[in-house]
């Protein structure tokens, strides 16, 4: 994630509702991919360089968003949030949550956009459009994390930090956050669009294997089993060797965190191989994103070290894993 520059020139950030230095309101610009200072006009517009908006209703009704939505357009929602079918009951300790879960959310749909991957909502397309519904659990019930046709469900839960370290170490993986379970899901979703009874299928299952294999017993078999300690060979996580869908979402998602963090480390200049321009989302080379990658890994898992903090990056990327990722490129570009 890059920075932005505010009218009056001081630095402000992707969740920023106001600049610390001039105080001007700030509102993200999903269209243009930009955080900008917005003036108020009066009527409940704001004037930006990019044209007239107004708030997110979930910016100005419950302070858990700081997106725009160009004026006259949509239902008031931006389109981040417009993606949700259900949220949760707002008590304080759920409003919380709901934050942080939004703020994963926004960053996913960001790096969406700058990947110019097809975001539509179910709203505007039941059939292959994309929705949230983000729950918490009940007595009654547990929510499960996951996707099924376009809907992507997401627990409350995961957005609490204890919890879900307590996860984490209980299923021993090596990462899981907010962020991650959001490009991970969104991997199923776009198998569904992008592999499904496409000319890209065989190809797929020479790298991932055959999806038709039963899912139900691959995971209950993956559960019950201790992980294969030769597993990166072949897979980028452990969840991967579940079944070739999970293996697709896992590497789909990594593939998420490379473009991500690779446009960060551009946009602060610490990319040694990739000048300013083009945007990492822009350069088709593979090999070069993966040469740079892995040169910014050893640079980050070493500032992790002197800070005694755990590695940054906790993987290792096999030429097998490799192979799947620069399917997933191939994928993204094509679908541009």
């Amino acid at each position: 994630m890059r920075t932005f520059r505010c009218t009056c020139g001081a630095r402000i950030f992707f969740e920023n509702t106001q600049c610390l230095a001039c105080r001007r309101q700030l509102g993200f610009l999903p269209n243009a991919l930009v955080l900008s200072a917005i003036e108020t006009q009066g009527n409940g517009t704001f004037a930006t360089p990019h044209g007239e908006y107004v708030k997110c209703s979930n910016y100005v009704e419950q302070g858990v968003c700081n997106w725009m939505v160009p004026s006259g357009a949509g239902n008031g929602l931006c389109q981040a949030c417009g993606l949700n079918r259900i949220i949760p009951t707002l008590t304080p300790e759920n409003r919380a949550l709901w934050a942080e879960v939004e703020t994963a959310k926004r960053r996913l749909i960001y790096g969406l956009d700058r990947l110019h991957l097809p975001v539509k909502s179910k709203h505007d397309d039941e059939e292959n459009g994309l929705a949230f519904d983000i729950k918490s659990d009940t007595p009654q019930a547990r929510v499960l994390t996951g996707h099924d046709d376009g809907l992507i469900t997401i627990n409350l839960s995961e957005a609490n930090p204890a919890q879900r370290e307590q996860i984490r170490m209980s299923l021993r993986e090596r990462y899981r956050t907010m962020l991650g379970h959001f490009r991970h899901e969104i991997g199923h979703y776009y198998w569904d669009r992008l592999v499904r009874g496409s000319p890209s299928l065989p190809r797929f299952r020479e790298l991932f294997g055959d999806e038709q294999s039963d899912y139900g017993k691959a995971l209950t078999r993956h559960y019950a089993a201790k992980p294969d300690p030769n597993y990166a060979e072949s897979f980028v996580s452990t969840y991967a060797a579940a079944h070739p869908w999970e293996d697709f979402a896992e590497t789909f998602a990594h593939y998420l965190h490379v473009e991500d963090t690779l446009e960060t480390a551009q946009h602060f200049g610490l990319t040694t191989e990739l000048p300013a321009a083009p945007s990492v989302a822009e350069i088709d080379d593979f090999e070069k994103l993966m040469s740079e990658w892995y040169e910014l890994t050893i640079t980050l898992n070493a500032l992790n070290r002197s800070m005694g903090m755990p590695d940054a990056y906790p993987f290792a990327l096999s030429l097998a894993v490799k192979a799947k990722m620069a399917f997933v490129h191939d994928l993204v570009r094509r679908a541009r």
